[in-house]
């Protein structure tokens, strides 16, 4: 399982590569091929700039269907590897992606090995692989929904939470905010000019005030740009926001406060783009049903699952907001995520896949 890893993450796959994400996917092609045989059917669906999404079957032992959710899309540009090349020291992993998620795909693809080799009644599986999900799955969405719509229980390998699967994770909404003022002199005559930069700092506090942290929600004004020289009045500014929510009612209040929002001056005007790129993704009856599962196989494997909610989103949260049962968090344990000390505990690898490997067969 180690050699695996190693092979996919020094297959760089960067977002927004598209060469290098071609390259990859058909490494995890070749890797699921070598270790589980010629797939029962196999479809890919072009991701045009972004990275293509391949599916893969294989029939099981009895009826239904596992869906294994995998991106292989990492945050990492092309040559991080050689600044920061893959190791196995001190019973960690190291390298780009490692965590976050080559090793929940390579526990995902050995999962279905291992009720094959282990004898165990299973459903049939069917991997997706993505190579958006670090920008929001802008093409994949609608393939991840149509591929849960008939899944017994869809498995998310992202990275756990120091061990416990995530059953709730938040809703994400990106805007940007563009302030369009009149452009003057400065010096020389500034009451002809209406500062874009002036009005904008007026309305990130206002966007700012819109979090209510009690409500699980945050706004974050991440990025800020604007204006040609000191000494002009700016006629452009605009700032990049991160929302966060737990509540779908929260959406539709934090809708309402970008469109309300106005400049003081009324020779600015304000434009806001953007949308809710994941819904919430909130524990669904089908959903406690499959975790209760899951505890019960950790339980007879010698350890307890626990639980937990989080802030960042994932590719679970469309199946969850469908009302399909979902798990997320499959993958590692470790931690790291999108920083540079990212890296994988050696010693929970086997545990992590035989708990795939229990639940799996445990749905039959």
């Amino acid at each position: 399982m180690l050699d695996d890893l190693k092979a996919l993450v020094e297959l760089e796959t960067h977002s927004y590569d598209k060469a290098a994400l071609v390259q990859g996917l058909r490494g995890v092609r070749a890797l699921a091929a070598e270790r589980l045989g010629t797939p029962d059917d196999e479809v890919l669906h072009d991701g045009g700039q972004y990275g293509d999404v391949l599916e893969l079957t294989y029939h099981g032992t009895a009826p239904g269907t596992v869906l294994m959710m995998c991106h292989y899309d990492t945050v990492w540009p092309i040559g991080t590897l050689a600044g920061w090349p893959f190791t196995v020291a001190d019973g960690k992993v190291s390298g780009p992606g490692a965590f976050d998620m080559k090793s929940g795909l390579v526990q995902a693809v050995w999962a279905l090995r291992g009720l094959r080799e282990l004898g165990l009644p299973h459903p049939g599986v069917r991997f997706l692989f993505n190579g958006d999900e670090e920008i929001g799955s802008l093409v994949s969405r609608p393939h991840i929904e149509a591929a849960c719509a008939d899944a017994l229980a869809c498995l998310v390998f992202e990275a756990s939470a120091h061990g416990a699967l995530k059953t709730a994770r938040k809703g994400v909404g990106i805007f940007d905010v563009t302030v369009t003022g009149v452009e003057a002199h400065a010096g020389l005559d500034p009451t002809a000019g209406a500062s874009a930069i002036h009005a904008l700092a007026e309305l990130v506090t206002r966007i700012a005030a819109a979090g209510a942290p009690e409500l699980g929600t945050t706004v974050n004004v991440g990025l800020i740009s604007g204006g040609t020289g000191r000494n002009v009045a700016a006629g452009i500014a605009t700032c990049g926001v991160d929302v966060r929510v737990t509540d779908f009612a929260e959406m539709g209040r934090i809708d309402e406060m970008f469109a309300s929002l106005r400049a003081a001056d009324p020779r600015v005007t304000v434009t806001v783009n953007g949308d809710w790129n994941r819904p919430p993704m909130t524990p669904n009856p089908l959903s406690q049903r499959l975790f209760k599962e899951a505890q019960a196989t950790a339980a007879g494997l010698g350890w307890t699952l626990e639980e937990t909610a989080v802030g960042g989103a994932s590719d679970g949260n469309f199946v969850s907001a469908l009302g399909r049962p979902v798990l997320d968090g499959m993958g590692a344990v470790g931690d790291g995520a999108h920083a540079r000390h990212e890296h994988v505990l050696v010693e929970h690898i086997p545990d992590r896949t035989a708990l795939t490997i229990g639940l799996i067969s445990a749905l039959v």
